[in-house]
């Protein structure tokens, strides 16, 4: 009898460890993408940078034309693809992931919630008379870069940790997603966005009929996020719907897969029906996972970073953002507003009882997790597009983004470093864990998920 047991070679996909290794490589290539963009944009070449993104591309489809920029294709089209890979993570964690279960979901949830809320009040505190409008630049959380400085801390940071920031980036995308479809949309056309809601409600039948072919559902999305941006609704917004309706159910069950089939590779039928098989053995949220989230982490993503984080650096500029309430307003929510959100958020849904805190967590490590949180760079910069139409205040914005994102970085890497390991403080004492929950640690010691890589 053929052994139908799954072993370590027919497991072609390993989501999270997958998602995890490939986000914080892709977090390097983010940071040298932007420090080039900064440098360009400072360099005696500095008028070619903005001329490339700048140029214009034309497309006529059916009489009808539409001519943006080069930046404007990268932010509202090539970005749809990273909006996917994100509603595509947001599925997968909500369905099989670290937000599946009420109790594991609650704890980062609060977090998220409380990390979005804290800084955009503390923006509003500070620019609220004069740019209201900016808001939800502040809300946001980089998850490459958020996760790069827990990989910089090492063994220092207890997996459940690990888990907990991935679940509030998660969350904290979710919120952003609603934040740029209902505050940063504009000129709204209900005609239009009916078109859009049909062509999601088509996609929702075709995927009900059974029908698997992509080439199906990358028609429909190309004129779902043409009807959005005729609607006036952030066409990037489709990624999302795309990427939540995608199945998180494999085919087959890989408990049943055939090794020897699968292995199979003996002639050009058998190998297209072992690709076939591990095609199907994962669902479609993991393989589209899989194939995209590469390209959007080493290529779209620093590509938007190249495009949008090239704010000149000059004495007269830096002294002119040092006097506006843009920079402070932003800066602050990010340094201040993030860790302070995230820390009381927890720390009610800790004492509320509805959450189980992380285990081998104590205070200066939730605090760092809370710091890593206001790395805003990505999201953050792609609101600031749409919050400011003054280039100015949009400069200021930017250069508080990049300062902001680096010291939340810088402080949360030196707290989450700090102290003993956790299998030093487990061996220290066996009370840490009540001690740590009695003096009312945000983040403390049970009851979640240690599965993640170290």
């Amino acid at each position: 009898m053929t052994d139908r047991r799954p072993s370590s070679s027919a497991r072609l996909l390993s989501p999270l460890r997958d998602f995890l290794r490939t986000e914080i490589a892709g977090g390097v290539v983010l940071v040298a993408a932007a420090v080039a963009s900064v440098v360009w944009a400072n360099s005696p070449w500095s008028g070619g940078y903005e001329r490339l993104w700048q140029s214009e591309i034309a497309v006529r489809v059916a009489g009808h034309v539409l001519a943006f920029d080069l930046r404007h294709w990268l932010n509202d089209g090539v970005m749809v693809i990273f909006f996917l890979v994100v509603g595509l993570e947001i599925k997968r964690e909500m369905t099989s992931g670290h937000l599946a279960g009420r109790r594991a979901a609650a704890l980062p949830i609060a977090a998220a919630v409380g990390g979005m809320a804290v800084p955009a009040l503390v923006y509003l505190a500070i620019a609220g008379r004069e740019a209201a409008h900016g808001w939800g630049v502040a809300m946001a959380t980089d998850i490459a870069l958020a996760l790069g400085i827990v990989a910089l801390a090492g063994r220092r940071v207890p997996p459940s940790l690990r888990a907990f920031l991935l679940g509030l980036a998660v969350v904290d995308d979710i919120g952003a997603i609603v934040v740029i479809a209902v505050f940063y949309s504009t000129g709204f056309s209900l005609g239009w966005f009916a078109a859009a809601a049909g062509c999601f409600a088509v996609a929702v039948a075709v995927r009900r009929s059974g029908v698997q072919h992509a080439s199906a559902f990358v028609v429909i999305g190309v004129v779902m996020w043409f009807s959005l941006h005729e609607a006036g609704i952030h066409p990037t917004i489709a990624g999302v719907a795309f990427g939540l309706l995608a199945p998180s159910v494999p085919h087959r069950t890989p408990e049943f897969i055939d090794i020897e089939e699968l292995t199979d590779l003996s002639s050009v039928e058998a190998a297209r029906e072992s690709t076939t098989i591990a095609r199907e053995s994962v669902s479609v949220v993991e393989w589209l996972q899989h194939l995209l989230h590469p390209w959007t982490s080493y290529v779209i993503v620093p590509l938007f970073a190249l495009a949008n984080a090239g704010v000149v650096v000059s004495g007269p500029g830096f002294r002119s953002a040092l006097g506006s309430v843009v920079f402070w307003g932003i800066a602050a929510g990010l340094v201040i507003g993030k860790p302070l959100g995230v820390f009381l958020a927890t720390r009610v849904a800790l004492g509320a009882g509805i959450a189980d805190p992380p285990a081998d967590v104590d205070r200066r490590r939730s605090l760092g997790a809370g710091w890593a949180a206001g790395i805003g760079f990505t999201v953050a910069l792609f609101i600031a597009e749409l919050a400011f139409t003054d280039e100015s205040q949009r400069a200021e914005a930017k250069l508080a983004i990049l300062l902001g994102s680096v010291a939340s970085a810088v402080i949360g890497l030196v707290l989450l470093r700090s102290g003993p390991s956790p299998t030093a403080r487990a061996a220290d004492a066996d009370g840490d864990d009540s001690a740590a929950v009695a003096t009312g640690n945000p983040v403390a010691c049970h009851g979640a998920d240690s599965s993640l890589p170290e």
